[in-house]
């Protein structure tokens, strides 16, 4: 493995720990629905894919996934059986957290990168909140029915949203702004 090779697995395995430290420090606030957002948690998964390319991204991604996983277990001993059990870790942590690593997917289509940067956080968050609803909608609701009487659909949706949204907004954000002074570093350029 040459020295560059070496550089980019560091660099890689530090930014994972710097997004699952930050994912520790989660904000539960005021969300009447539950859930809670972190500062930036995934942002370090996006600036892999773009320093890097997607197949770092994805790779990084389902690192952090696996890792979100451990330390999410307690989840999954609430599954009555191995096909729920499954069901969680894939909607809910694998597939939902690997998908931040496709970030960098919209490089090639949109021009400006500052652009492209946002809009990957606005796309591949989409992409975990899908992955999020559907597991509210096919497993946690079938194991705890909410106690609003809300439709499992209505209540999937918002309760994802409510912790996403916010969530897909600060991140965006943030990279907007830190992409001005540190563009050299988020095009892999130093």
């Amino acid at each position: 493995m040459d020295s560059k090779a070496i550089k980019r697995l560091v660099e890689c395995a530090l930014l994972i720990a710097v997004g699952t430290v930050l994912s520790l420090f989660e904000f539960k606030g005021v969300w009447a629905l539950g859930g809670g957002i972190t500062f930036c948690s995934m942002l370090p998964l996006v600036l892999i894919a773009h320093r890097h390319g997607l197949k770092w991204g994805i790779g990084s991604a389902l690192i952090f996934s696996l890792i979100q996983l451990l330390l999410g277990m307690s989840n999954v001993t609430y599954a009555p059986d191995a096909l729920t059990a499954i069901g969680i870790i894939l909607l809910d942590y694998v597939i939902a957290f690997t998908v931040i690593g496709l970030s960098a997917c919209l490089n090639k289509v949109v021009e400006n990168r500052r652009l492209s940067i946002v809009l990957g956080i606005c796309l591949t968050f989409f992409l975990r909140f899908v992955c999020h609803f559907l597991s509210g909608v096919l497993i946690w609701e079938v194991l705890w029915p909410n106690g609003e009487g809300w439709g499992p659909v209505a209540w999937s949706l918002a309760y994802n949203a409510s912790y996403m949204v916010p969530e897909a907004i600060i991140t965006a954000v943030v990279a907007w702004i830190s992409f001005g002074p540190l563009k050299k570093y988020w095009l892999g350029e130093n």
